[in-house]
């Protein structure tokens, strides 16, 4: 497990869960469930505007915004706000999208799209959650990086 190339804030995150047991691991998820902010008004109030992820057992949606500051600034250095929603019931789902929120959000859009995918299978988790949940972080990942990829290039 590495998190060399990983951007510091989710480097940090992978750090934390690879320095504790397997059974803290867990608790540190639930800690991340817990810390999945809540949606700005112009998302909650129209759910409609995030896409859901199929990839998890849990209705969990995403969605990204550039932030385009000045107007000036190329879109791939734009910084990338994340968020995401997930039901407190599904504390695994809403711990990984926590994860991604913490550890993706205020990226510069470039830096965010060279994230490997694999981030899900450095937590150090396989053995302690399915394999089923872990494609859902993935799928989650997959979907925020194909938004930054979209809006980068309009």
């Amino acid at each position: 497990m590495t998190a060399e190339d990983l951007p510091d804030k989710l480097a940090d995150v992978v750090d934390d869960f690879a320095a504790v047991t397997e059974r803290e691991r867990l608790q540190l998820l639930l800690e991340f469930s817990e810390g999945l902010p809540e949606l700005p008004a112009r998302y909650a109030e129209h759910p409609e505007l995030l896409e859901p992820v199929p990839e998890c057992q849990s209705p969990v949606f995403v969605i990204t915004e550039l932030d385009d500051g000045d107007g000036a600034t190329p879109p791939l250095q734009r910084a990338v706000r994340v968020f995401a929603t997930a039901p407190r019931e599904a504390p695994t789902t809403r711990g990984f999208a926590g994860i991604l929120v913490e550890g993706l959000d205020g990226l510069p859009a470039a830096e965010l799209l060279a994230v490997p995918d694999d981030v899900s299978d450095r937590l150090g988790l396989a053995r302690a959650v399915s394999p089923l949940r872990l494609r859902g972080m993935a799928g989650m990942l997959g979907r925020i990086k194909r938004q930054v990829r979209e809006s980068a290039s309009a």
